[in-house]
C-alpha cells in the first residue's frame, strides 16, 4: 500500500504544479505584456520558458507516468469513462502547451531585439501574444476539468 499513497501523491504534486506554474506563467506574462516594455518582457519571457522547461515538461511527463502506474495499482480500468476522459482532455492540454512553449521563444525573443534596439514591441509580437493568450484559455478550461475528474471520479462517463 505504500508504493500507491506515494503514487498517488507525486501525482498530486504534479498536478499541482502544472496548474501552479500555468496559472504564474499566465498571470506574469499578462502583466508584463501590459506595460508594454520590450526590456520587462524580455525578461519576464526569458523566466517563463526556463519555468517551462524545469517544471511544466517535468510535471507534464510525470502526470501520465504516475497516472497510469497508480490506475494500475488502485485497479482502475483505462476504459473507465472518468480516466478517458481525463486523458483525452490531457492531449487538449498538451495540443495547446506544445505550440505555446514555441510562441513564447519567438516572443522572448522579438522582446529581447526590440530592446536591444530601444524600438517597440513589434506587430509580430502582438499578433503572437494574442495566439498565445487564445491558447491558453481552452488549456486552462481543461486542467480544470481534469482536476474535477480526478476527485470527483463520476460515473457518468
Amino acid at each position: 500500500m505504500p508504493w500507491i499513497d506515494l503514487l498517488r501523491w507525486l501525482h498530486v504534486i504534479g498536478a499541482t504544479v502544472l496548474f501552479g506554474t500555468g496559472a504564474g506563467i499566465a498571470f506574469f506574462m499578462l502583466v508584463a505584456h501590459r506595460t508594454r516594455d520590450p526590456r520587462l518582457v524580455a525578461h519576464v519571457a526569458g523566466t517563463v520558458v526556463i519555468a517551462d522547461a524545469l517544471f511544466t515538461a517535468t510535471a507534464a511527463v510525470m502526470q501520465p507516468v504516475t497516472g497510469l502506474a497508480l490506475a494500475r495499482l488502485a485497479g482502475w480500468p483505462l476504459n473507465q469513462g472518468w480516466l478517458l476522459a481525463s486523458i483525452g482532455l490531457y492531449v487538449v492540454v498538451g495540443l495547446f502547451w506544445l505550440p505555446v512553449v514555441a510562441i513564447q521563444l519567438r516572443m522572448r525573443d522579438l522582446a529581447r531585439a526590440a530592446a536591444a534596439e530601444g524600438r517597440t514591441l513589434p506587430t509580430a509580437y502582438d499578433r503572437l501574444f494574442r495566439i498565445w493568450f487564445a491558447c491558453g484559455w481552452p488549456a486552462f478550461a481543461a486542467m480544470l476539468a481534469i482536476l474535477w475528474l480526478m476527485t470527483a471520479k463520476p460515473s457518468f462517463c
